[in-house]
Order: structure tokens, then C-alpha cells, then sequence
């Protein structure tokens, strides 16, 4: 969470600077297509999450991860389930059921896949569909770009800016958009990587 506090704390900065006359930050090097930076699922607030008790169907059940990032189900309030993959919790919740229950057997199985914050791509700006998307092994520049729709037509896709934490220090990179969905240029597809926040600049005319 202090990580994404800090993204949030320097947009405003990011975006006063991507309308210069030309980029001030270097290129990202072009996608070899092998590019693997995520980690396990981590479940997130507003999953849904599907939890199955062998032998009690009675508690078995479907809860959505509220945004503090606890659920409840039948036997247990406000149990923890944001930050855990969906293994970690099925454990989580054996051991809190064992309570009440005969050696309980928890399969965990999530629907939605929000994901939690670090896990995201954010794009704001000129993109056809400015969201947050979730991250997913190997996913490029291009695929990120079809997720969103494409740019308008008032885009500066080759201003476009990736801000992105690296070794505890936050860095800024020009990619160009514009080469790559518009000219076609696949030298200018770029690996992605979670917690990313992509800025699209409108041109200047």
C-alpha cells in the first residue's frame, strides 16, 4: 500500500510534465515476449470468492471481499482474505473452522479476479477506456493498449509516459504508443510490469 500511496502522490507531477515539446525520460527496451513478473494470485477486495467445505455443505458458500479487505461467512465474521492467495486462505479458514467442525477440508475458488492494488495497471489519460487492469504474465505494451480500446483521436500516444517502481525508487519512461498501434512499429512494444501507471498526454496543437 505505500507503494501505490507513493504512484498516487507523484501522478500530478507526471502529468504536468508529459505535455513538454519532447520526452525528458529514456525508452523501455523493445518486448522479447518472455517477460514473466507476477507472482501467485493475490485475492483482492471485491473478489468474489466461491469457498466449498467437504462434508458441510451447510458452510459451505459464495462471499465478495469487502473493500477493508475482510469476508464473512457462515461461522466466521470479518475473516481476513485480502494480500492471500486463494490457498492461503482455504488453509486460514481450516484452521479457523476446526473450531466448530470435525477436521474441515476448505477448497477456495475466485471469480471476478480484481486483485490487489500492486498486482494493477492503472492508465489515465487520452486512452479510448482510461481503467485499472490486472496484471497477467507476459502482458506487453500492445496487449495493454487493446485491453483500453486504443487512444482518441486528441491522444500524444508517442508523449505517453509509464511511471513504475523499481528497487524502492520511482522511475519514469517514454514509450510510443502511437509507432506501435498506429504505424505498426513492434519495436515500440514494450514488457509490462504490475503496479504500472501508464500516462496518456493530449497533443498540443
Amino acid at each position: 500500500m505505500k507503494t501505490y500511496r507513493i504512484f498516487l502522490g507523484l501522478l500530478v507531477i507526471c502529468l504536468s510534465l508529459v505535455g513538454c515539446a519532447s520526452s525528458p525520460f529514456p525508452q523501455l527496451p523493445p518486448s522479447q515476449g518472455d517477460a514473466q513478473f507476477s507472482s501467485k494470485y493475490r485475492i483482492g477486495a471485491g473478489d468474489s470468492v466461491e469457498i466449498f467445505v467437504w462434508r458441510y455443505p451447510d458452510v459451505s458458500t459464495t462471499a465478495i471481499v469487502r473493500p477493508d479487505g475482510f469476508l464473512t461467512t457462515p461461522l466466521l465474521e470479518d475473516f481476513p482474505a485480502a494480500e492471500r492467495t486463494p490457498t492461503e486462505l482455504a488453509r486460514d479458514l481450516e484452521k479457523a473452522l476446526a473450531t466448530y467442525l470435525r477436521d474441515p477440508l476448505v477448497t477456495v475458488i475466485v471469480n471476478g479476479f480484481v486483485g490487489v492494488f500492486e498486482d494493477q495497471i492503472r492508465v489515465v489519460g487520452e486512452a479510448a477506456e482510461p481503467q485499472a487492469l490486472l496484471y497477467k504474465d507476459s502482458m506487453t505494451l500492445l496487449d495493454l493498449m487493446i485491453q483500453v480500446g486504443g487512444l482518441t483521436d486528441f491522444a500524444d500516444g508517442n508523449k505517453t509516459i509509464i511511471v513504475r517502481m523499481e528497487d524502492g525508487e520511482l522511475m519514469q519512461y517514454n514509450v510510443r504508443v502511437d509507432d506501435l498501434i498506429r504505424n505498426g512499429d513492434i519495436s515500440a512494444n514494450v514488457d509490462m510490469k504490475p503496479g504500472d501507471i501508464m500516462i496518456i498526454p493530449e497533443a498540443w496543437f
